[in-house]
């Protein structure tokens, strides 16, 4: 009986019955992709220019400044050339603006003042003359308070006689 139970189990362990298996699905090739050689290749940052409507955009493209001579408010041929390039500018970029009158160091506060605000509205009446509309432009003077450049002498002062187109 021994050996009957034997031959049961060694013939039942020698039949393995097989186990179906599904292959993987070939891997489909993908083309090689060769990188560039990036040794010694420096690439340049893109340039960007001011934002458009910005102060920056004003001074590349039209410029802020116009200057005045001493105790004048009537606009120069550089001034009037000046303005008018801020007013197209003004106009394409629907902006509002304003105007700063400044003067050199030379008379007193509130006379400067009065100057200063003579050139900032001669600064105004002229671009509202080449179309920008007034409600665009706002005015302020600030005499010989906030000079552009310290110091005394023609150089300087010739500096601080300005106005002065600050976006809003």
């Amino acid at each position: 009986m021994v050996i009957g139970a034997v031959l049961l189990v060694s013939a039942c362990a020698g039949k393995e019955e097989p186990v179906e298996t599904t292959p993987a699905p070939a891997e489909e090739e993908q083309p090689a992709v060769e990188q560039a050689p990036t040794e010694g290749v420096q690439v340049e940052p893109e340039e960007v220019g001011p934002t458009p409507g910005s102060q920056e955009d004003l001074d590349q493209t039209a410029g802020a400044l116009v200057y005045f001579g001493f105790d004048r408010y009537d606009l120069t041929a550089d001034a009037r050339s000046v303005l008018q390039s801020q007013a197209r500018w003004i106009i394409d970029n629907n902006a509002s603006v304003t105007i700063e009158g400044h003067c050199d160091e030379r008379g007193t506060r509130e006379y400067n003042l009065a100057l200063g605000d003579r050139r900032a509205t001669a600064v105004k009446n002229y671009l509202v003359a080449l179309g920008v509309s007034a409600s665009q432009i706002r005015t302020v003077s600030y005499g010989k308070e906030r000079p552009a450049v310290s110091g005394s002498g023609e150089s300087v002062w010739a500096q601080n006689r300005r106005g002065y187109t600050r976006v809003e």
